[in-house]
């Protein structure tokens, strides 16, 4: 029996695949987004209208959405994933002409009934055609230069159109969520350090040409560099950010001052304490053990995602299971590196508890692809 008679015939078909559905995951996925939901309505002061209603409202949205994608064929989205790479960098493009402003970053499109953010879609859209990529090649090809370079032109693509926005944690992001997929995929070791080596020359460079009609960045990004160097420099200025973040989760302690009794978010002082900084209004309320509890969650679900990817036989499947979860990796890992001081304030989100549509969508997406993955890899014998 060929492996891909045997494939069709060890899969699940028809209503029966919910009950193949990695359960535990979708449990863990759900108590994080509940824990995102009161947090929305403990920092709108008891108003659910505000944030916490529309949220729940989106995850509902995005649960049917995984349902339904968990439900169709892995080689289907393996047959998509060019035509979804295509459509998220035109998106992307759309944005320099049709994209509207906030904060001083055009990142979105505005649907009238949604605010769509294109980089987040290119999230997922990278890992799926990097996975049929190297689902394609042959494994012999994979650290010749020549097949490379194919893959870094399809991540340095997006990555140039992201920083222009200016956008430079979430180019950040796809730079090395995509660095991380070709090493996972097998791509030689060497490559990685000749491109560290680059980078370090890059970050020189980015300090030597500052204040010059060449510079990398944006002036507030240089700011940001400098504030997380030494946050007390401008204490009111591009450091206040920081430093309330760092007050509201020091005086949270071990237990946390208990829900809806954050001073730091209540009476205003923390910035973005929807968004960005919903990990700092988290800590203040429930303390050390609170945070701990959601890092766990969190751990879990990549332990749950990795468990996946290691018992499927399809290498696009586990090389797609992978990418979605070195990216919801990447969203917590920042964040909570960000928000407590550790690396710059880059504007990266707290995954399926910061407020946000485009975000918790299409995590969810990702996660549905995971489900599908799960659900249809081969099996043996009853």
């Amino acid at each position: 029996m060929s492996y891909l008679e045997y494939s069709v015939q060890r899969t699940p078909s028809g209503p029966s695949k919910i009950l193949y559905l990695n359960w535990p995951l979708l449990v863990l996925v759900t108590a994080v987004a509940a824990i995102g939901f009161l947090m929305l309505f403990s920092v709108a002061g008891g108003d659910a209208t505000a944030w916490s209603e529309p949220q729940m409202k989106r995850f509902a949205v995005g649960v049917g959405l995984m349902f339904f994608i968990a439900m169709v064929p892995v080689y289907f989205w393996r047959n998509v994933a060019g035509l979804g790479y295509i459509v998220a960098l035109l998106l992307l493009v759309a944005v320099e002409f049709v994209g509207t402003e906030g904060k001083g970053a055009q990142r979105w499109i505005d649907l009238g009934f949604f605010r769509l953010q294109p980089s987040e879609v290119m999230k997922i859209a990278m890992v799926m055609i990097l996975a049929a990529y190297y689902d394609w090649l042959d494994v012999k090809k994979i650290s010749r230069p020549l097949w490379v370079v194919i893959p870094v032109l399809l991540i340095l693509l997006p990555v140039f159109i992201v920083l222009r926005q200016p956008d430079l944690g979430t180019s950040m992001m796809l730079l090395i969520g995509g660095a991380i997929m070709m090493f996972l995929a097998g791509v030689h070791w060497a490559y990685f350090v000749a491109v560290a080596g680059m980078g370090g020359g890059l970050i020189a460079a980015v300090f030597e040409f500052r204040n010059t009609p060449y510079q990398f960045l944006a002036d507030y990004q240089y700011r940001r560099i400098d504030v997380f160097l030494d946050p007390s420099s401008e204490p009111l200025g591009a450091g206040y950010h920081i430093t309330q973040a760092k007050i509201a989760m020091g005086s949270g302690g071990w237990t946390g001052r208990g829900f809806m009794q954050g001073s730091q978010s209540r009476l205003n002082f923390l910035p973005e304490k929807h968004t960005d900084f919903i990990f700092n209004s988290l800590a203040e309320e429930f303390g050390f053990l609170g945070s701990v509890a959601l890092l766990l969650l969190y751990v879990l679900i990549v332990v749950f995602c990795f468990i996946t990817a290691l018992s499927t036989r399809d290498r696009f499947g586990s090389l797609l299971v992978l990418g979605v979860t070195v990216t919801f990796f990447l969203f917590f890992a920042v964040n909570m590196s960000m928000v407590m001081g550790l690396v710059p304030v880059v504007g990266i989100p707290l995954p399926l508890v910061s407020y946000g549509g485009t975000a918790m969508l299409v995590l969810l997406i990702g996660f549905g692809l995971v489900q599908s993955v799960h659900i249809h890899r081969p099996r043996g014998r009853a």
